[in-house]
């Protein structure tokens, strides 16, 4: 089997996913197109364990921000596709745009851009609707603005 067209397939996954992340079509349908369904995501603010539960965790990840853009640069295929399996890693800016309410809460010289760069590290597997990811792991390599506002700041808790 010739690796270029698996290798271009996953590359395409890659983008449409970090795409689709920026559209806000995080359902049922999504984690159809992109994730197994027993995908794990480890993610700095948190784990998930199944389709469902990644849906839910995404689409609240998402929610904290106004709007957001994702791009992915560096896609490697580690791994023969040929087998089914495959390792695809590539380095990402993530920019979140904060919602009017939290530049409010932030006060005076809010910024409104949360940064992050990132390493993301993927397990994929071939199925029989096309490659899904079934592994995600997110490594921030760095930050610039201030994360959101979260829930427990919000109402004046902040939990350890």
């Amino acid at each position: 089997m010739n690796a270029q067209p698996d290798h271009a397939a996953l590359t395409t996954l890659v983008n449409r996913f970090f795409r689709s992340l920026d559209e806000r079509r995080i359902d049922e349908e999504w984690a159809r197109t992109y994730l197994t369904d027993d995908v794990r995501t480890v993610t700095p603010i948190g784990t998930t364990e199944g389709a469902a539960a990644t849906v839910r965790h995404t689409a609240t990840a998402l929610g904290r921000f106004a709007r957001t853009q994702h791009v992915a640069t560096g896609v490697l295929v580690d791994g023969d596709p040929a087998t089914g399996h495959a390792t695809v890693s590539w380095n990402a800016v993530m920019t979140h745009v904060h919602h009017d309410a939290t530049l409010r809460q932030r006060g005076a010289g809010a910024t409104p851009l949360f940064t992050v760069g990132a390493h993301y590290e993927t397990d994929v597997v071939r199925t029989p609707a096309g490659w899904r990811f079934h592994e995600m792991r997110i490594e921030p390599v760095w930050t610039t603005g201030e994360p959101p506002v979260l829930p427990e700041e919000a109402h004046g808790r902040t939990e350890a």
